[in-house]
């Protein structure tokens, strides 16, 4: 499992706005689906500008493909960027606050931010 350092690299590296996790995790919850990026404009009622800079930002970081018709399909190029979005989408769901607050912070206070909350498992 992703450590608390991994994962908030791996945020830091490629979702760089909620709107791009936002569209991470639409696209993962449907991996069988192929997204034109007008349908995930009017799901995500987001802007085409937030859309394709989401879109090539996940494309770049090897986390989403896209076929011949121009669709997008949640297909991690390795086990390791499945995990990591596997552990992104689950502390969103469980510290969306904390999870909201780490992608928007600036990186010099990222770090103190990680320090002061630090992602741990339930129970913990």
């Amino acid at each position: 499992m992703a450590d608390d350092e991994e994962l908030i690299a791996f945020i830091r590296a490629h979702i760089a706005s909620v709107w791009t996790l936002e569209l991470l995790l639409l696209l993962k919850r449907n991996p069988c689906q192929g997204w034109s990026p007008g349908a995930l404009v009017a799901e995500l009622r987001g802007s085409t500008a937030l859309v394709a800079s989401g879109l090539r930002r996940l494309e770049q970081a090897g986390i989403t493909v896209v076929d011949e018709a121009g669709d997008y399909r949640y297909t991690p190029a390795s086990p390791v960027l499945h995990r990591l979005c596997d552990r992104l989408d689950a502390e969103y769901k469980l510290r969306p606050v904390t999870m909201t607050t780490l992608i928007a912070s600036p990186p010099d206070k990222l770090q103190i931010l990680a320090d002061a909350f630090k992602l741990k498992k339930p129970g913990k």
